[in-house]
């Protein structure tokens, strides 16, 4: 039997990459046959179970546009608006459009999005029709907890929102963390999420799409946390990379992948990954279960057996270089974070 959670406890429930265009959009959501839900598999359990649900919206939902031509992309992912459908039967309250997929249809199809996420009542941050719009946060509640999330990305140049421009919140950044004019853009934008919510979190789509976070990466999202947020909500990188507990806040370099139609890489086994599910009181996360999860038809269901073993492994190993100690509990993992030390 679970525990049973006080009512200061608010459990937010995050996910990597939701990509729910190409071969999902093709053999799920344009079958009228087919419940949209299919695509969460078993995994429904797990968003019901928790008050907040927010996920990164790896593809634009949109009916218009054509591919982007003007700097060179391979992929370019779309989902009809029956994708509205899918993101409603798991609950998700907010989609984070901060990527490199958002606008791969063009300025009318991002704003086709931004419309339909409007009229679904979907929250988003990250894209928006100018860059006030991009920057801005968005505010999710439960009860009395109120979150504020900004989205930021360093993928596509080319597409970062303008004063009247539509686009992405773009930033720059090198070894030192965010450069001007981006430092002090994600500075307001994050006191302007503590002026609206007591918890704020930052989804951050940076980096290369494989291997461990580097040197840069690290600086970036530690001055992130310096800079005010709570959590770092990190995606982009295909797989599951490790958790950091930094001046007692929790650090998600990656969720790698949860729904998507992508060849398998055997040995990064970008297919598995994991539903995080925080435990939060007040504005501190207590505690970060990680619930082991596998991609399979179109379809994302909870891993067993070796496929559970190897993810807890990969995420344990990883987190370790941070000094973060991840215990197994039951088939998934469990963080106990630290109090903070003030500092």
């Amino acid at each position: 039997m679970p525990p049973v959670l006080d009512a200061d406890v608010t459990r937010l429930g995050l996910v990597g990459d939701v990509m729910l265009g190409r071969l999902v959009d093709e053999y799920v959501l344009a079958d009228p046959g087919r419940d949209p839900a299919y695509v969460w598999g078993n995994t429904r359990a797990l968003f019901d179970a928790v008050d907040l649900r927010l996920v990164n919206l790896e593809c634009v939902i949109a009916t218009r546009g054509e591919p982007w031509q003007r700097t060179p992309k391979v992929f370019h992912f779309r989902a009809r608006p029956r994708a509205l459908e899918a993101l409603r039967t798991a609950g998700v309250h907010f989609v984070s459009l901060a990527n490199n997929h958002t606008l791969d249809y063009g300025d009318g199809a991002l704003r086709e999005c931004l419309d339909l996420l409007r009229g679904a009542g979907i929250r988003f941050a990250g894209a928006g029709g100018d860059i006030q719009e991009a920057a801005a946060p968005a505010c999710v509640t439960s009860g009395d907890f109120r979150c504020a999330v900004i989205a930021l990305t360093d993928n596509e140049p080319a597409w970062e929102a303008g004063p009247d421009s539509s686009g992405v919140n773009y930033v720059g950044h090198g070894q030192g963390g965010l450069a001007e004019p981006y430092l002090g853009r994600v500075r307001d934008a994050i006191a302007r999420a503590r002026e609206r919510a007591g918890f704020v979190i930052a989804a951050a789509h940076v980096g290369p799409n494989w291997g461990v976070p580097s040197a840069e990466i690290r600086a970036l999202t530690r001055q992130i946390i310096d800079l005010g947020a709570d959590l770092y909500w990190g995606h982009s990188n295909h797989t599951v990379q490790g958790i950091e507990i930094y001046r007692g806040k929790p650090i998600l370099y990656s969720c790698g992948d949860f729904v998507d139609d992508y060849a398998v890489d055997p040995e990064e086994r970008n297919d598995l990954s994991f539903f995080f599910e925080l435990r939060v009181r007040g504005d501190a996360v207590e505690r970060i279960l990680l619930h082991p999860t596998r991609i399979g038809d179109f379809q994302v269901n909870l891993a067993s057996g070796e496929d559970a073993r190897w993810i807890r492994d990969w995420i344990a190993a990883r987190s370790a270089e941070f000094g973060t100690r991840v215990a197994q509990e039951g088939d998934g993992l469990v963080v106990e974070v630290a109090p903070r030390d003030g500092g």
